[in-house]
């Protein structure tokens, strides 16, 4: 049911299909991110028509509101967004980092306070893989904990057997066959907790790892080596999942790492604000050169936004606070990372993807690549 094919390779960069219950995806692949079961101002035809593949549900924020029940009630997560593509949920795990200040841990799990109305809320690994189950997505994780950024090696070595404990706990309660449970790969930036955490968590032989505990605040220079080490333990036949990760530099060097899945909030976020994803980076629609400016946000992007409207026009938008141009930012974004990774399974299926990651990296860094990227780029070459 959960079968992983890869199709090509160029060298650790990989293109594969993943079948799931609603349908096969092709990776690498970006997720776009829908918490509160909505990419915020998107619609399920949308994401369908510029490209999505597979999104992502909130188990944290879905089971406060509207609750888990109301959405099994629905059919799952397809039949209560009416996106009929495959779901994957996260376990919780990332919000016992994020919201740190509210929250307490123990081995039986983590007491929250509720952000919306104060109550205590507790989420364990049986919690989680409940709601989870509930959701009814087609990939669901590993109730975990991610460790925050700085952490000492001492807390990240706690922090990392727990997770595998709970993982133990999160795999005896689950009963539907239907989802493939991935295991998360803790560490921090610290390769010899890496190690532990691979070596305690590949013998469960989950359907498919993420790498977690990144993208939480550390530079560049210390995320690139974790992810290079960690891709290269994980398994060939599995596919990987970079959690929480989805800027357009970060995607083209991970995926030349061997990384098959990610997803951030980023496009979507980065839109409401006023930005537009370009190859020659980001642009700022809320600039007042911007307000006669009649090209499209990217002349060379096939969205709907960037066919129809000028930057010009976008300007005018976030200036008088319509809905309208966050909305088609987002939506501009969202192509802008699927292109971007089918420009990659391109260059992958044509065994060019180093050559072409470099020349799409001349251009968006303007000509002067960072060394974190290049490294990347040649530990690719370097199999």
């Amino acid at each position: 049911m959960f079968e992983f094919e890869i199709q090509a390779t160029s060298g650790r960069a990989r293109k594969a299909t993943f079948h799931t219950p609603r349908g096969t995806v092709t990776t690498p692949m970006f997720m776009p991110v829908g918490t509160q079961g909505t990419v915020k101002g998107v619609s399920p035809q949308e994401l369908l028509d510029v490209g999505s593949q597979m999104i992502l549900g909130n188990t944290y924020h879905l089971m406060l509101r509207p609750g888990e029940e109301l959405v099994r009630q629905h059919g799952g997560l397809p039949g209560f967004t009416a996106y009929p593509g495959p779901f994957l949920t996260d376990s919780g795990g990332f919000q016992v980092m994020s919201l740190g200040h509210m929250r307490t841990i123990k081995e039986e799990g983590v007491t929250f306070r509720n952000h919306i109305d104060g109550s205590l809320v507790h989420l364990t690994p049986e919690r989680s893989i409940q709601v989870q189950e509930a959701l009814g997505a087609d990939v669901i994780m590993a109730f975990d904990e991610c460790p925050p950024h700085p952490a000492s090696p001492e807390y990240v070595k706690n922090s990392l057997e727990r997770t595998v404990r709970w993982l133990e706990r999160c795999l005896k309660v689950k009963t539907r066959d239907d989802q493939a449970l991935f295991a998360i790969v803790q560490g921090g930036v610290y390769e010899n907790l890496r190690l532990q955490s691979l070596e305690a968590t590949l013998p469960f032989n989950t359907p498919g790892f993420a790498i977690g505990g990144l993208a939480v605040g550390e530079s560049k220079e210390e995320m690139y080596p974790m992810v290079d080490f960690t891709a290269r333990h994980l398994p060939d036949n599995k596919p990987r999942y970079l959690m929480g990760v989805g800027h357009p530099e970060d995607l083209v060097a991970a995926i030349g790492l061997g990384v098959d899945m990610f997803d951030c909030v980023y496009p979507t976020r980065t839109g409401r604000f006023g930005y537009g994803l370009t190859d020659q980076g980001r642009i700022n629609l809320n600039k007042a050169s911007m307000r006669t400016d009649m090209r499209p946000v990217d002349e060379t992007c096939d969205c709907y936004c960037c066919r129809n409207y000028t930057r010009a026009y976008l300007a005018h938008l976030m200036r008088a606070e319509e809905m309208l141009g966050p909305r088609m930012l987002s939506l501009h974004n969202l192509r802008y990372l699927h292109r971007l990774v089918e420009k990659a399974r391109s260059a992958i299926e044509t065994n060019t993807y180093v050559e072409w990651a470099t020349q799409w990296g001349e251009v968006y860094f303007g000509g002067a690549l960072p060394e974190w990227f290049s490294e990347a780029l040649r530990a690719s070459s370097n199999e």
